[in-house]
C-alpha cells in the first residue's frame, strides 16, 4: 500500500468519523424537533414518524398557563430572570477579572507572586468540594433566594483571570512607557490603551460567563426555596417538568426545551465571527 492510498484511507476514516459525531451531537434536536407538534401518545407510538401525524400547538400554550397548575411557575417569566441574572454575571465578572488580570499582569505590589500562585491554585480545586462552605457563606450574608444570591458566588473566575492575564502580558510594555510619557493614569492606560484591544477575548469570555450561568442547574436549586419560584432559573423549572411530564405532557417538556435553547443560538450566532478571530489571533489552524 503505497502512501497516497494511506493517505486516501485516512481521509475517509476521518471523514466518517466526523459524520457520525456531527450525528450523534444532533440526533437528539433532530427528534425533538417534530416531537414539540405531537401529542404524548404519539410521542412514544410505535412504529415512530418523524413527522407528526397530527400537528398540534397546544404544547407551547400550556407553557403560558403553568402558573395555573399545581407546579405554580411562569416558564417565561424564569426565562426572562434567567436572561437577567446571566447579563448581570457577565458584565460585572468580566469587569472584576479583567481589573484584577491587569494588575497582575502589568502593576507591583506585595505578596504578587504568592498571592498568584494561590489564585491558580484554586483552579484545581472541584467546585463539588466547597459547596456546603458557599451555601454556608451565602446564607450568613442574606443572600439567599435573590438575585444577588446567583450572580455574586460565581463572578471571580480563576480560569478568566488566567486568560486576560496571558493575554494582557502579550502587550509590549512599551505601550505602558508611551502612554505614562503621554501623562496617562494606571487606569487610563487600561481603559483607553489595553479595553480597546479587548474586544475579542471580551466577547469569548463574555458568552463562556453567559452560557456557564444560563445553563446552572445545581447551585439555583440549592439557593431557591419553593416559595421563590419567581426567581427560579430555567434549568431548574424545566428540570420540574420533566418530573410533572404525566400531568402537562412531554410534548410540553420539549417544547421548553427548545424554547431554552433559542438564547445560546443568538449568542452563538453573534460571537461566531470573534471566535474566529480569536483563533487566528491565537494561529491555531
Amino acid at each position: 500500500m503505497n502512501r497516497k492510498t494511506k493517505r486516501l484511507i485516512t481521509d475517509i476514516l476521518l471523514k466518517v468519523l466526523a459524520a457520525v459525531v456531527i450525528f450523534m451531537i444532533f440526533l437528539p434536536i433532530f427528534i425533538m424537533l417534530p416531537s414539540m407538534f405531537k401529542g404524548s401518545r404519539e410521542i412514544f407510538s410505535y412504529p415512530w414518524h418523524f413527522f407528526p401525524q397530527k400537528f398540534t400547538i397546544d404544547n407551547f400554550s400550556r407553557l403560558a398557563y403553568l402558573q395555573y397548575t399545581t407546579l405554580g411557575i411562569n416558564f417565561f417569566k424564569s426565562l426572562l430572570v434567567t436572561i437577567l441574572v446571566a447579563a448581570l454575571a457577565v458584565v460585572f465578572s468580566l469587569a472584576i477579572n479583567m481589573v484584577a488580570a491587569y494588575a497582575f499582569a502589568r502593576l507591583r505590589f506585595p505578596f504578587k507572586k504568592f498571592i498568584w500562585t494561590s489564585v491558580l491554585f484554586t483552579m484545581f480545586i472541584p467546585g463539588i468540594t466547597i459547596l456546603i462552605t458557599s451555601i454556608r457563606v451565602v446564607a450568613s450574608l442574606k443572600m439567599l433566594n435573590s438575585i444577588i444570591g446567583l450572580v455574586v458566588p460565581g463572578l471571580v473566575s480563576a480560569y478568566n483571570l488566567f486568560f486576560f492575564r496571558q493575554f494582557f502580558l502579550g502587550f509590549p510594555v512599551d505601550l505602558d512607557e508611551a502612554a505614562k510619557i503621554d501623562g496617562a493614569s494606571t487606569f487610563q492606560i487600561f481603559w483607553h490603551v489595553y479595553l480597546p484591544m479587548s474586544k475579542t477575548p471580551m466577547v469569548i469570555i463574555g458568552a463562556s460567563i453567559f452560557m456557564g450561568y444560563y445553563n446552572s442547574y445545581m447551585w439555583p436549586t440549592l439557593i431557591i426555596d419553593q416559595n421563590h419560584k419567581d426567581i427560579f432559573q430555567v434549568m431548574t423549572v424545566i428540570n420540574s417538568l420533566f418530573y410533572d411530564a404525566s400531568e402537562l405532557g412531554y410534548g410540553a417538556v420539549l417544547a421548553a426545551a427548545f424554547i431554552a435553547m433559542i438564547p445560546p443560538l443568538i449568542i452563538f450566532v453573534v460571537v461566531q465571527r470573534y471566535i474566529r478571530d480569536g483563533i487566528q489571533l491565537t494561529g491555531v489552524k
